[in-house]
């Protein structure tokens, strides 16, 4: 009997096996929370179709974040087959390709900011605010993932760094706000991993390398490992923890420099 039984949770993001909402799902699963699943649009679809199945979830419904109504829609769905909701997941980031490539400066655009910003940050908030009235009285958790492009400069991550910037800020008022509706808000900051999203960030490979010479364990982290992370944070295990970003990047939050950086330098 796993430390999630009874839970039911929501997961908004998944777009592949790759993603990490996929290994928090996973995690999840493995503890014993029932989940329900949402997909962006219908080229995604059947792929969301397959991974809920492995979960023994069958529900499948359509969010496009940027779209309130549509964000309304899905939890009026879940509505429809569970009486409440004990947790949403929210991995969910977006910034135009052409913003994450280049110098900061160069590469920014009053458009490209806004979109980075609804899409990042601000569709935590509205996921929050639609499925509070599911959320009341279940002494809830919301969790959403970052990145520590958020507080230092990370080269080619540009506006995608000010909008996890954003999103960490929502993740400490989201909990003031919902704190005494019982329910927590915490976020965990991933190191890199090879995800369909990352893909979009130039030269992500280099990102990858430096991580791994540079942290503590010598390693990235896998999504099973943040995985885990997740089903703790939003269980009642967790009862005490709301307000926080958990690191879960293999300690290069915590080093200045690694034991390892002569291996940067044969470069």
């Amino acid at each position: 009997m796993g430390f999630l039984s009874g839970k039911r949770a929501l997961i908004v993001g998944v777009a592949s096996d790759r993603s990490i909402a996929w290994g928090i799902a996973e995690a999840m699963h493995r503890q014993g929370a029932e989940l329900a699943f949402t997909y962006q649009n219908e080229k995604l679809l059947s792929r969301v179709q397959k991974i809920a199945q492995q979960t023994g979830s069958s529900i499948v419904l359509p969010c496009d974040v940027s779209s309130d109504d549509q964000i309304q829609s899905a939890f009026d769905g879940i509505a429809k087959h569970w009486d409440g909701i004990d947790i949403i997941v929210h991995s969910v980031a977006y910034a135009p390709r052409e913003e994450l490539a280049g110098p900061f400066v160069e590469s920014s655009t009053r458009d490209g900011f806004r979109v980075a910003h609804e899409i990042s940050s601000y569709s935590f908030v509205a996921l929050a605010k639609a499925g509070l009235p599911l959320m009341k009285g279940r002494k809830g958790a919301l969790l959403s993932l970052t990145y520590i492009g958020a507080v230092r400069a990370v080269p080619n991550y540009n506006v995608m760094g000010l909008a996890k910037a954003s999103l960490e800020a929502g993740v400490r008022y989201l909990a003031q706000s919902l704190g005494p509706e019982g329910i927590r808000v915490n976020g965990i900051s991933a190191g890199p991993i090879r995800t369909l999203a990352a893909a979009g960030i130039n030269d992500f490979k280099k990102l990858l390398d430096y991580n791994d010479v540079m942290a503590p364990l010598g390693r990235g982290v896998t999504i099973d490992e943040v995985g885990n992370a997740a089903a703790f944070l939003c269980s009642d295990l967790a009862s005490g923890i709301t307000g926080e970003i958990t690191y879960v990047d293999g300690g290069f939050n915590t080093v200045a420099i690694g034991l390892n950086y002569q291996k940067l330098l044969k470069d």
